[in-house]
């Protein structure tokens, strides 16, 4: 009697293979953490801090608990609150505009460019001109650096520098890519990222960093990720957060950001495989002049007229998972519609937001496993 075998399925984000490389040293980090028992602000956290800011050539690192508290805390330190507009892609995560209205001010979403899905400039100016039409004084741009590729930095800072805004990067996404020959991380006023598991750098847990040249930002960092302490720990000198990394984290990215190099090599082989395989098929990602990518999620464009739940379904079937970032964009989403946009709207965001899907992409990928999931998205292009 036959019986039908469903296909082995393919990680999207094979993490369990990287804990098999790691295992041994992560499990015997883990240990020391144990053994000293310094789980807040422990040794781990310090050697942490030192380590990314000399992959990237920041002068200064503070790590805290999340990427969404590394936006805030930088808003924060810059008392940015009611009555500021602060310039954002709508086309991300919503962590990017969700900090922006914690503090109390108001984000103004800008259209992105249809290539790179990141910042439109054109959009950025128009969207500055809404914010003072709207009686906002636009303080700040958080450029995205989507799926990880950087945002185009001159174009964003030339903007900046003009209107007398401070450009605060979100590199949750980027973090190890390369902008016209610079590591991310020294760009603008400060350069946050996240450490969520699934992140190319990720932890076990949450975590994220912010990254500056900028001394005085540093040291108010530091106050605001222990309540906005002073010289002691009941001297509060401003508000603050509870936003410390743990130290077992910060152990665990010590390993991993040992073979990050490697990993974002691999994950440029899986990237251009995927191009040559299905480049004729889709629109597959394309890097700007001088840009590198950490490739954190692999975005292709369906045809115009594809089912897209159609597609992820067939794939699925296979056992191949998808994802989609993001079905709705931010001025799209019920939290969020009421903010104001750029004027001539957000036309890009919603046609990308109608037809993006993202592959299986990571360091593990091997080409056969690789070779079955093009053949699937041909297959399911042609059905």
């Amino acid at each position: 009697m036959n019986q039908h075998m469903r296909p082995e399925p393919v990680p999207f984000a094979d993490i369990a293979a990287q804990r098999r490389r790691l295992g041994k040293s992560i499990d015997e980090a883990v240990a020391r953490v144990l053994d000293h028992c310094q789980f807040i602000n422990g040794p781990e956290v310090t050697e942490l801090e030192a380590a990314l800011a000399k992959f990237c050539g920041a002068k200064h690192v503070v790590s805290c608990a999340s990427g969404t508290d590394a936006l805030l805390m930088v808003l924060m330190a810059k008392n940015v609150g009611p009555g500021d507009a602060v310039l954002c892609p709508s086309f991300t995560f919503c962590a990017t505009g969700e900090v922006v209205v914690l503090t109390g001010a108001t984000p103004v979403f800008v259209d992105v460019d249809e290539v790179t899905f990141n910042i439109d400039p054109g959009s950025l100016k128009r969207g500055i001109v809404t914010a003072r039409q709207r009686g906002l004084k636009p303080r700040a741009i958080i450029p995205v650096d989507l799926f990880g590729q950087p945002a185009d930095q001159d174009a964003i800072s030339a903007i900046a520098e003009a209107e007398g805004l401070f450009v605060l990067n979100d590199a949750a996404q980027s973090f190890g890519a390369s902008y016209k020959g610079r590591r991310l991380g020294t760009f603008g006023l400060a350069t946050t990222t996240s450490f969520f598991p699934a992140k190319p750098l990720g932890c076990f847990g949450d975590g994220g960093a912010i990254f500056t040249d900028d001394d005085a930002l540093a040291e108010t960092l530091r106050s605001i990720r222990v309540h906005g302490q002073g010289s002691d720990k009941y001297d509060n000198v401003r508000i603050g957060l509870t936003a410390r990394l743990d130290t077992m984290q910060a152990a665990i990215l010590i390993e991993k950001l040992k073979i990050f190099e490697d990993e974002i090599a691999a994950r440029n082989v899986v990237a251009e495989r995927y191009a040559r395989g299905l480049g004729n098929v889709v629109t597959v990602p394309r890097l700007a002049s001088g840009c590198s990518s950490i490739w954190a999620c692999y975005t292709i464009r369906l045809p115009k007229g594809t089912d897209r739940d159609r597609f992820a379904a067939d794939l699925k079937a296979q056992g191949i998972p998808t994802a989609i970032y993001y079905t709705k964009s931010m001025h799209q989403q019920t939290a969020y519609r009421d903010f104001p946009v750029a004027g001539g709207g957000l036309p890009v965001c919603e046609s990308l937001s109608a037809d993006v899907i993202s592959l299986p992409i990571h360091a593990y990928l091997d080409e056969l496993t690789q070779e079955r999931v093009i053949k699937a998205v041909r297959g399911a292009l042609q059905a």
